[in-house]
């Protein structure tokens, strides 16, 4: 009994500054603030709910896939942003289940401008993984996926980036050394060309440090365990020196009908709604200096079946009716990982002006194709102010010197 309390106490260690953020923390109530909305979509067309270390069959992925692509784009379409965008996914496929029909599948689904992939991976299931497997399953998943046109290049030039998130939470061995193993997995994403990583928050696993409710650069050096226990918020006017950028979505308490936890993950029976929306935007996640900039990182299982209703159904239309036609304290921007970090990115560098036009401000995609959903003749948007362009710099990557080097299982 007693380790059991004890083990709950752990899941919670955020709570002491959590509250105080709740006390001091609101976002503006004056002038126009802009809502930057990405989904992490922990896309694993294997899932079998249920049973955890099950894959589903190839059949059965390849047809949860050609469904997504096909039914996705019919249920948002009608809903545009400030910017005339659809709501759009970030698809972190996971690298050890990789499937070149699906992935080529989903590549399609992303050059037609709806959403874009990065990187997931579990490992370290049955036994602790290695840093050389680890570097090596990313460096040829990356390549992989760089050769499909799908992932970013820093000023458009250079070596392939990529976001990440970490499968089952465990990112940078921080879950005890579970569903993970190795220490120095952040200086592994570092050196392979990840510039930001999207897993927080996972409260209520143990793996959630207690830095909750923020975007910052690690404060301990990458080949430590969990590095980024601590951390530096970012602040506008001094660009990030060390990579990944840690980018967190929001994580409360939800004192509703009855206390419960608010992490930003969306489901059936948690669903998008404008109450949560305030919920997201409570924290006033942001670059410090940029308040009316605020960043909500959502998180998601789209392949789950059970999930179907939040990803295509009433509840996710409802939302999106009332958000860009009843929300008029927010102007919001639906984002991708990468763009939001291009946002994020402009605010360090002071940017001022319409968010929406930093969406390719640092980390650049191929030319989309012709069929891109990103504008549309009836969607015109709303307030945009062109800013010029910043000149090049390079990608700081901090104690960890960029090089060309180089899993395994689950489902989170």
């Amino acid at each position: 009994m007693l380790k059991q309390v004890g083990k709950a106490l752990r899941c919670f260690r955020w709570l002491p500054v959590y509250s105080w953020q709740w006390l001091i923390r609101r976002p503006p109530r004056t002038g126009v603030v802009h809502v930057m909305i990405a989904v992490a979509d922990h896309f694993e067309p294997s899932i079998a709910p249920g049973t955890p270390e099950t894959y589903t069959s190839t059949d059965e992925q390849e047809r949860r896939v050609e469904q997504w692509c096909s039914e996705y784009p019919k249920a948002v379409d009608r809903w545009r942003d400030a910017d005339g965008r659809p709501m759009l996914h970030t698809y972190f496929y996971p690298a050890e289940q990789y499937n070149k029909t699906l992935v080529d599948r989903l590549a399609e689904h992303c050059r037609s401008g709806w959403g874009e992939i990065e990187i997931h991976l579990h490992h370290g299931i049955r036994a602790a993984d290695t840093a050389e497997n680890t570097r090596r399953v990313l460096v040829e998943f990356r390549d992989r996926l760089a050769r499909l046109g799908c992932l970013s290049r820093w000023n458009g030039e250079g070596p392939p980036r990529y976001a990440f998130v970490h499968g089952n939470w465990a990112l940078a061995n921080s879950a005890g050394g579970r569903a993970c193993g190795v220490d120095e997995e952040m200086e592994i994403l570092a050196e392979t060309g990840c510039y930001a990583d999207l897993t927080l928050p996972s409260a209520p696993h143990p793996a959630q440090v207690t830095k909750v409710n923020a975007l910052y650069e690690c404060a301990l050096p990458l080949h430590e365990r969990a590095p980024h226990r601590k951390g530096r918020d970012l602040v506008c006017g001094r660009p990030p020196q060390i990579f990944p950028l840690i980018v967190q979505g929001p994580l409360g308490l939800d004192f509703g009908r009855w206390p419960c936890l608010e992490n930003g993950e969306l489901t059936t029976l948690h669903p998008p709604t404008l109450r949560r929306l305030s919920l997201w935007c409570r924290p006033a996640i942001s670059v410090i200096g940029r308040p009316d900039w605020l960043f909500i990182k959502l998180h998601c299982h789209g392949m789950n079946p059970r999930d179907g209703a939040a990803m295509f159904g009433t509840s996710l239309r409802q939302f999106l009716e009332e958000l860009t036609k009843k929300a008029p304290a927010y102007r919001v921007h639906f984002v991708t990982a990468r763009e939001m970090v291009n946002i994020i990115l402009a605010a360090c560098d002071g940017r001022e002006g319409d968010p929406g036009t930093y969406r390719d401000y640092r980390l650049r995609l191929a030319q989309r194709t012709a069929g891109s959903p990103h504008r549309r003749p009836d969607s015109v948007p709303c307030d945009l102010r062109l800013s010029a362009p910043l000149g090049p710099t390079p990608l700081s990557r901090g104690n960890s010197p960029y090089r060309q080097d180089g899993l395994s299982h689950l489902h989170a």
